[in-house]
């Protein structure tokens, strides 16, 4: 239990780690060296420590802190360590937490590392040093340093870049006249809010579909006749009920907190992180996987003894007992919540929002979780008026496993987009949609069953009514997959590919045939040839509010007549994962002092919005002239008309 508690306290001080890394750090390193003989060298690290932490040494045992680490920053360099470091003085003692032995520095550090010269002419060499200082809280440290053997050894200075990069560096950078309207307005601020009422909203939905599961429904009345008839009187019972609704709320808000420091020390992070190939093939994988626990074919949950544990501590009392019986249900409820609770992460994880969205969205699943406890303790009488726990509840369980396989195929689109594949066209993609849906409603009507299904003798109103909506959905979805499709699928607008991204055409790569530019200086130069305004839009392959502007918006005739007859439309992809020739490849260095190498089409426009429009958001539009004069305050997700009233202001201003 002691183990899961330390858990929460370093979960919980995650604030204070990143601060501690960015502001004030409780170890800095210096180098020097001794010369042993021609080839032979002691490299030293030293650091005092700020009072209250400790470094862990070398030789501290698994399962504990993070052992300090040397090691050689290139493996081909030519020399080699002897054994590991000699370190001063260290503390051993028993740590009854992780119920191991550590070892760790106190007050000071010093480690020789004894290197041997292959190459007696080497002149410099370089080491990396990674470990961890712990308070309450643990801090990862990690760096490279250079020891240059004739003369005084230096830490690695401030990142440099050669003038290849400087020229390409300065190519990015604009010259924008009224930039002040680029400021953020009231029609940002409104969808921002809007986009988080929904998050809030899609998360709160997501809550209320947990609240009906096998793990969760039946233990509604069991915690709130625990509390009302445990309690010295009803309005303890009330209290105890109330707050521990507020724990649950808690517990998935603090699940949030470690993404907003990712958020705040790279605004592209989360960006990068949602458009990642890899990643998104993980959470197409991940998410399969959890449909088929929900068909029944496996459980998922966490190691028992955090249930067990958890449980214990919830019999401390007071607030610290009603703390841990919230963690109780969430942990003991996770095969449940898990799966919904992955796609809420996945899908929050964008740049439109970023971290905030993820906590909006799980304050919704908390709040969604947590009402029932504190209105049934409200009211007890209606806990008589539950439905009783039965074959409905799996049945439940199966139809969001249903909803999961769906969800996952966004992910591999996702990756199929930013990587050009061409695996999953837009008709394949509603293809399998309209495959998973036909299997929805073949199981809502009893032709196919699962594991845990209890025998059917007779369908349900409701079940035969929601069987019926998903073979009007099926319908619905027919007319994607045909060449000229009767209708546009508006409702879906963002999820599957886009509509230009069609086995039966060449791809255009540009939204509704429209023609645009893929590169800045290519548009720019025809503007001027053409004296024309810009549209600039920032967007992106996996950008789900960039696919829903152009298929409900765009596609309007009036705005598709001004965008194409009177614009000059330079679309640049954020998430275009191609490589560019590598004489466009450079290194930036970001306003933080790391290198970013920019080797991608996507990393170059996503550095280039940061630069000029100190955003990191898409869609993100901008009105300018051939001589990068804005015209209008910037635009993101909105109406049609607030978006055409826009376009005609910028255009207006323009001509005078």
């Amino acid at each position: 239990m002691k183990k899961i508690v330390l858990f929460f306290a370093l979960f919980i001080g995650l604030a204070t780690t990143f601060q501690a890394q960015t502001d004030d750090s409780p170890v800095n390193w210096t180098t020097s060296f001794k010369k042993i003989s021609d080839t032979e060298y002691d490299l030293i690290f030293s650091t005092t420590i700020k009072m209250g932490w400790h470094v862990y040494s070398q030789y501290s045992d698994k399962g504990g802190a993070q052992p300090i680490k040397i090691s050689k920053t290139n493996k081909d360099a030519k020399f080699r360590l002897v054994g590991k470091a000699v370190e001063s003085d260290t503390i051993k003692k028993y740590n009854d937490v992780f119920e191991v032995y550590e070892t760790y520095f106190d007050d000071y550090a010093e480690l020789k590392q004894r290197i041997v010269l292959e190459d007696p002419n080497i002149t410099e060499v370089s080491l990396n040093l990674f470990g961890q200082v712990c308070k309450e809280v643990c801090i990862q440290f990690e760096d490279d340093y250079t020891f240059t053997l004739k003369g005084k050894a230096t830490k690695k200075g401030p990142a440099t870049i050669d003038d290849k990069s400087k020229t390409l560096t300065k190519k990015l950078k604009l010259d924008l006249k009224n930039a002040e309207l680029l400021q953020t307005t009231a029609q940002k601020e409104s969808s921002e809010g809007g986009s988080l009422l929904n998050i809030f909203l899609l998360g709160f939905f997501g809550g209320l579909l947990a609240l009906l599961t096998p793990c969760v429904f039946p233990m509604i009345p069991l915690t709130v006749s625990f509390f009302t008839k445990q309690s010295k009187n009803k309005s303890k019972g009330i209290t105890n009920a109330i707050l521990y609704g507020v724990f649950i709320v808690v517990i998935y808000i603090l699940l949030s907190i470690p993404f907003h420091f990712l958020d705040s020390l790279d605004p592209e992070i989360l960006n990068t992180i949602s458009t990642n190939v890899w990643l998104n093939i993980f959470f197409f994988t991940i998410l399969v996987f959890f449909a088929f626990s929900f068909f029944g074919y496996y459980e998922i949950t966490l190691p028992s003894s955090w249930g067990n544990k958890m449980d214990t501590a919830s019999g401390a009392g007071g607030l610290i007992g009603i703390f841990f019986m919230a963690l109780t249900l969430a942990i003991v409820s996770f095969s449940c919540t898990g799966p919904i609770l992955g796609s809420l992460l996945a899908g929050s994880l964008t740049s439109d929002g970023g971290a905030t969205q993820l906590t909006a969205g799980m304050t919704g699943f908390g709040l969604a979780l947590a009402l029932p406890f504190a209105l049934f303790a409200l009211f007890p009488s209606w806990l008589n008026s539950l439905p009783k726990s039965g074959g409905w509840l799996n049945t439940t369980k199966v139809v969001l496993g249903f909803l999961e396989l769906a969800f996952a195929f966004k992910f591999l689109s996702n990756a199929d987009l930013v990587e050009h594949w061409g695996i999953l066209k837009r008709e394949i993609f509603v293809g399998l949609w309209i495959v998973i849906f036909a299997g929805l409603a073949l199981y809502l009507f009893a032709k196919i069953k699962f594991p845990h299904d209890s025998p059917i003798k007779k369908l349900s109103f409701s079940r035969v009514s929601f069987g019926v909506l998903v073979v009007a959905f099926v319908i619905y979805l027919i007319p994607g997959v045909m060449k000229n499709p009767t209708w546009n699928l508006n409702l879906l607008s963002g999820f599957p590919p886009p509509q230009f991204y069609s086995v039966y055409e060449k791809d255009t790569n540009c939204p509704l045939g429209l023609n645009c530019f893929k590169d800045f200086d290519e548009g720019l130069a025809y503007a001027k040839a053409n004296n024309k305004p810009i549209l600039l839009d920032f967007t992106g392959w996996a950008c789900v509010n960039c696919r829903k502007m152009e298929e409900t918006v765009w596609v309007e005739n009036d705005i598709f007549t001004i965008i194409n007859d009177d614009y000059v439309l330079i679309s640049l992809y954020v998430d275009d994962r191609k490589e560019l020739p590598k004489e466009d490849q450079f290194d930036f260095i970001k306003n933080n002092g790391k290198l970013k190498k920019i080797k991608t089409i996507g990393d170059k426009w996503a550095t280039f919005q940061a630069i000029n429009f100190k955003t990191a958001s898409q869609p993100y539009y901008v009105l300018m002239s051939p001589d990068l004069e804005i015209l209008h305050s910037a635009q993101q997700y909105t109406d049609r008309d607030t978006y055409y009233k826009w376009l005609k202001e910028g255009l207006q201003k323009f001509k005078k």
